[in-house]
């Protein structure tokens, strides 16, 4: 069979038993930053040794950057979360239930700042929930140990961070940047073949591209700890990330433009499809430009920001769910009168905390009650059939090697499903394991623990039950009751502090949350529909503005200013009329306008689609 000269040229990826060498170096990793952490807390004689080897499992990421920026935000979270503990505890240690209402305040506090944030920033605020969970929750009975227990924590983190930063360092973990330069090669030759398609593509194809470049920018942010320059890798991947938005935006405006025109009107037309053609061919060059300046790690040559879009009211409802459902969790445990459910509490805290980032709460809810038990499983044959009463830490490393192990290679998986699982599982048996030196083996704390541990994945998954999380319908129609709303007002006197490049990968961020509200299920075509018409309007509207701005001051600003009137009504022929004459006027004393006759052009052809659509859905 002939072999051609791309596949001859990529080498096949070694395997071995199902997994490639990438993951069982991934792996190795893993298991040797927990072992080394585990030793270095055992011979430091800390509190919570379990909680650098906690860290290392919930640093297990496969490049440098992306596990030292999480550390990072770990470190800053556990510290803000220690002092929210302190004052807790000082300020309402003998309320009884006032402390739990304060504690199910500070759980929705949380999650509303985890909800206005992305990537390992709203990790970092679920983590803030998680640490008082994990330092006030524990101590309610005992005050006094909340700052011993704050800075125990902190130590054995902060040794989990470094034991993951070393074993990263001297098994030279890869680096992201070369992934996400292959990934954002490969949306510039998607947004490429959209721009030159002879017909306009449709809304979901487009829609889809959106999510995929929006999707990349939390994991920008990994570069900047990667090495000394990846601040100025950053900025050259979110320079090329906006460029390809915008040049998404400008082939759906030339792709908009009618085939075919009046004589009247067909000088217009021409000048905005050279112009559009031009300004596309311009931003495939800054894309190109910003992926060698990603690769070589030098700064870009124009600098964008990637704003991130977040909607206050979807935040507010998941902090308010959230913090009713502890309070109920909490209280049911006041009634029935247990002992011993501080773990519970914790345990709680921490799975609403972590499914508040979770695309699919009730899903992610879901997987920690399936992790639970498997957890508690592996830690118990770990515990009373492997270890079965050893203390040497040899022992314990051989031990730890098959199910760390096995995990981690579960972690690396691509499938996100199984990929949460192991690393929930993995997470939840360290939790339950709890390596300690002497380790303990006593059987009912084992299966008290175990009990609880169990209980309270059931009971959070039983609130959600109850109180059911935002449903995808409901967040897809307040993103896109926010939309137009935005669009409203956009030409109506408001502070513009972005440029429309940036606007518009805000707005990109926009649809990557309406696309992913409900999860893996596909959207309906009318509502990806209306998502790209708000998207294109928008974005040709902020174009109209920056570019009537521009000729405000010269002899223009006459026909400029009656141009963003005919803006303001929204109608295709007013648009395209202001167009007309600001041609008119530019022949007679300003030559060079076309790049606003061009986008009120595209503006005219925006809204005169949005008219005629709107008026195909009137029954």
């Amino acid at each position: 069979m002939p072999v051609n000269a791309a596949s001859a040229a990529v080498p096949r990826p070694l395997v071995f038993a199902g997994f490639p060498a990438t993951a069982w170096a991934f792996a190795l990793r893993v298991w040797l930053a927990m072992l080394l952490a585990l030793y270095v807390s055992f011979w430091l004689e800390l509190d919570s040794p379990s909680s650098s080897a906690l860290t290392v499992a919930v640093l297990a990421l496969p490049t440098r950057g992306q596990g030292l920026e999480k550390a990072g935000y770990r470190l800053v979270a556990t510290a803000i979360g220690v002092v929210a503990s302190i004052a807790i505890a000082g300020m309402f240690s003998q309320t009884d239930g006032l402390l739990l209402a304060v504690l199910g305040i500070w759980v929705g506090l949380c999650v509303y700042v985890a909800g206005m944030l992305d990537g390992n920033r709203a990790y970092a605020a679920a983590l803030c929930c998680i640490t008082v969970a994990l330092v006030a929750i524990q101590q309610i009975d005992t005050p006094l140990q909340v700052f011993p227990t704050g800075v125990a924590r902190g130590a054995a983190i902060g040794i989990g961070v470094l034991a993951v930063a070393l074993v990263n360092e001297v098994l030279a973990a890869p680096n992201y940047h070369p992934v996400l330069a292959r990934r954002i090669e490969a949306l510039h030759g998607r947004v490429t073949d959209l721009a030159q398609a002879a017909r306009p593509v449709s809304a979901t194809a487009a829609a889809s591209l959106l999510h995929d470049i929006a999707a990349l920018r939390p994991e920008i942010a990994s570069l900047v700890t990667e090495s000394s320059i990846g601040t100025a890798r950053t900025e050259a991947a979110r320079s090329a990330l906006v460029d390809l938005v915008s040049a998404l935006s400008l082939g759906r405006m030339l792709a908009a433009l009618p085939a075919a025109s009046p004589d009247d009107i067909a000088g217009l037309i021409a000048t905005s499809r050279s112009w559009l053609q031009a300004e596309i061919s311009r931003k495939n060059a800054q894309v190109c430009t910003s992926l060698e300046a990603l690769r070589e790690g030098t700064r870009p040559d124009h600098a964008w920001r990637a704003p991130l879009y977040r909607s206050r009211r979807i935040a507010a409802e998941t902090a308010a769910r959230a913090a009713i459902s502890f309070m109920l969790i909490a209280l049911f445990f006041v009634l029935t009168g247990w002992p011993s459910t501080e773990l519970c509490l914790t345990l709680v805290a921490a799975i609403i905390g972590l499914s508040s980032i979770s695309p699919a709460p009730r899903i992610f809810a879901l997987v920690a009650v399936t992790a639970m038990p498997i957890a508690c499983a592996l830690a118990g044959m770990l515990k009373y059939l492997i270890f079965n009463g050893v203390s040497e830490f040899q022992l314990l490393a051989i031990g730890l090697a098959p199910v760390v192990i096995g995990l981690a290679l579960l972690i690396s998986l691509p499938n996100p499903m199984l990929s949460s699982l192991g690393r929930l599982v993995l997470v939840f048996m360290i939790a339950v394991l709890a390596p300690t030196n002497p380790q303990s083996y006593d059987p009912e704390v084992f299966l008290v623990t175990s009990l609880f541990a169990c209980l309270s994945a059931v009971l959070v998954f039983a609130a959600q039950m109850l109180l059911p999380p935002l449903s995808g319908d409901r967040r897809v129609r307040l993103l896109l009751g926010e939309a137009g709303r935005e669009l409203n007002h956009l030409d109506r006197g408001r502070t513009r502090h972005l440029a429309p490049e940036e606007a518009a990968f805000r707005d990109a961020a926009r649809i990557e949350q309406i696309l992913t509200a409900n999860g893996a299920l596909p959207l309906d075509d009318q509502i990806t529909a209306n998502a790209m018409r708000y998207f294109d309007q928008a974005e040709t509207l902020r174009r109209c503005c920056a570019e009537l701005d521009r000729l405000r001051p010269g002899p223009l600003a006459g026909a400029a200013q009656d141009a963003r009137v005919a803006l303001v009504q929204r109608d295709g022929g007013t648009i395209l009329a202001s167009a007309e004459a600001l041609r008119e006027a530019a022949a007679r004393s300003y030559p060079s306008a076309n790049s606003a006759i061009a986008m009120l052009v595209a503006a005219s052809s925006a809204f005169a689609r949005s008219r005629s659509s709107s008026q195909g859905e009137q029954p």
